[in-house]
């Protein structure tokens, strides 16, 4: 029942002119950001952290309740994805650099998506659904099963499959050997069993090292892509393809190839920075020198 009622507040709100609803989505930003004391604090310590001598407290504090708009805006963008129709995107999605990872898939080697939750990253995986072939979503389930009912509808209304992150890998090989595309958020923090150290902002970050393993071990392609957001449309961005020179020693070249794929992510965060999702303890795991 309560699943039926989210999908009937999400036709409503889906169908709401998208000016109104990008207007909505930063009003209740800007209320999330006043009242919402803890995550507020957490998001201008880590901008602090990671744009000491560049940006001013004035600066940051502007970041920070973008970051809290972009995420409400988002919430109501959710709803909007399961009613797209690919003449919808027109205007909307710039899909233009969806042609880079086109012409590796072409190949037939499979893609790998290196992604963050940046921008509208739920919107950038149905894209890709709406307008090519099958996006797999690598996520963990959330806490709610209703919400994750929801969300999972949401995510897999234009033919996208979710993988759960939880023992995925046989999933992620056979998805693979198919010639499939996943898109894998890497900016998160995980324990020191599943990650490998590397700088992010200058700072030591535990990131998950699954993906670059993956990856080198089937020799799949990996780019990273984001969805940028510019007023009430997006553009995709797709950066350059991951390459890097085998060692033969497989830690050393898993955290590369792990590096290599969280500098990409903190090079488009640097260009919009109040796009990602600052309010997440990224640097909670420490490195064993901190500890």
């Amino acid at each position: 029942m309560r699943l039926t009622l989210l999908k009937i507040l999400s036709f409503f709100l889906g169908h709401l002119p998208r000016a109104l609803a990008y207007w909505l989505g930063v009003m209740l930003g800007r209320l999330g950001y006043t009242l919402d004391k803890s995550h507020r604090k957490r998001a201008i310590e880590n901008l602090t952290m990671a744009f000491a001598g560049e940006k001013s407290p004035a600066e940051i504090a502007l970041i920070a309740r973008g970051v809290y708009e972009n995420l409400a805006i988002n919430a109501m963008e959710l709803m909007r994805i399961p009613w797209l129709t690919r003449e919808k995107l027109n205007g909307y999605v710039d899909t233009a650099d969806f042609a880079k990872a086109e012409r590796i898939i072409k190949e037939g080697r499979g893609l790998m998506a290196c992604t963050a939750h940046f921008g509208n990253w739920e919107l950038l995986a149905a894209a890709y659904g709406i307008t090519s072939t099958r996006f797999e979503i690598v996520a963990r389930k959330l806490d709610s099963p209703v919400i994750e009912d929801f969300v999972k509808w949401v995510r897999t209304r234009h033919g996208n499959r979710v993988i759960d992150k939880k023992g995925s890998m046989r999933e992620l090989l056979k998805a693979i050997n198919s010639g499939g595309v996943l898109g894998i958020l890497m900016d998160q923090n995980v324990d020191w069993r599943e990650g490998v150290f590397v700088d992010f902002f200058g700072k030591p970050a535990c990131t998950n090292k699954g993906p670059a393993t993956l990856a080198l071990k089937t020799g799949t392609p990996v780019l990273p892509a984001f969805l940028v957001r510019e007023g009430t449309r997006h553009r995709v961005v797709i950066f350059e393809e991951l390459k890097i020179e085998a060692t033969g020693d497989k830690e050393r070249d898993v955290t590369e190839l792990t590096r290599l794929m969280t500098e990409s992510i903190e090079r488009i965060i640097r260009m919009y920075p109040e796009q990602w999702f600052w309010v997440h303890r990224r640097w909670k795991t420490r490195a064993p020198k901190e500890v």
